[in-house]
């Protein structure tokens, strides 16, 4: 796989209303950038894309690989994150930025903060919370999943194609609901989700639960709950279990995802977190179902 560096500058007249960003890794490590695409809009059409492998100067892990594709071979004398700041912080800086989760933005931090270079200051916007609201009903917002069900032409894990793709769901969710850009980016006013308080006792007693794909008012934490588990935001070290909801929006690529990794990371340095589906700790523990 061979990708060449292509940018499509843009003038004032065609200047971006935003721009998306998608970011491929090559391992666990999210500062392992190893492709990038960008594309900007305005009044609904695509003005600006770039595109480019990256060298990340680490390991390809095959897990990763079969996500994407791109192998080591493939970013043999591409530049390095270093190189592709400048051109990064020109497209992004001073703009808003789509991305379809917190992963690209976590990884662009990551790739900064590792090459002592500095932050990209710009405005973040999450799809992911965007086709939510607009599309309530899907049972998944996964951006392939979203591509399928609004027509949207999708290469999934092709950073060009992933930034292109989310880039629509915001352009149709704007026609969709009637709600602008400035409307999507002011701040939800909801309060957020607080986790049941657990019974005193239960075969779950003293354990630290994170959940990965339900809310934490959600179903499942009320029964973790009621069997004394303490439900909590996100995994830390002084977490006991991480479980995997039936809902959870990764697919078979759950290994991916922030919290299964930061558990895996925990488990890797000798932290006693219990990874588990749903159904199986349901069974283990006589939960209801």
């Amino acid at each position: 796989m061979t990708l060449p560096i292509s940018s499509q500058l843009t003038t004032s007249i065609d200047a971006p209303d935003f721009v998306v960003i998608d970011v491929e890794t090559a391992c666990a490590r999210v500062s392992s950038i190893c492709q990038v695409g960008i594309v900007g809009f305005r009044d609904g059409r695509e003005v600006l894309a770039y595109e480019t492998l990256v060298d990340p100067r680490d390991e390809f892990s095959t897990f990763n690989v079969g996500i994407h594709g791109i192998t080591q071979c493939d970013v043999v004398g591409q530049p390095t994150f270093g190189d592709i700041h400048a051109a990064l912080d020109r497209h992004l800086s001073g703009r808003i930025t789509v991305a379809h989760s917190a992963f690209d933005k976590g990884a662009l931090a990551a790739a900064c903060r590792l090459g002592t270079l500095p932050l990209i200051e710009t405005e973040w916007l999450d799809s992911v919370r965007v086709a939510k609201q607009a599309w309530p009903q899907l049972a998944s917002h996964r951006l392939n999943v979203l591509a399928r069900f609004l027509g949207i032409e999708h290469r999934h894990h092709d950073a060009l194609s992933d930034a292109r793709a989310a880039g629509m769901v915001i352009i149709k969710a704007i026609e969709h609901t009637g709600i602008d850009l400035q409307g999507w980016m002011a701040k939800p006013t909801r309060a957020k989700p607080k986790p049941p308080v657990p019974a005193p006792d239960g075969p779950l007693s003293g354990e630290r639960v994170v959940i990965l794909g339900e809310p934490l008012d959600g179903k499942l934490a009320t029964v973790i709950a009621a069997a004394g588990g303490r439900v909590v935001r996100s995994v830390g070290m002084t977490t006991t279990l991480l479980v995997i909801a039936r809902a959870q929006p990764y697919g078979r690529w759950v290994e991916a995802s922030p919290l299964h990794r930061r558990a895996q990371e925990l488990r890797d340095a000798g932290r006693p977190v219990v990874i588990v589906s749903e159904d199986a700790l349901r069974t283990r523990f006589g939960l209801a179902t």
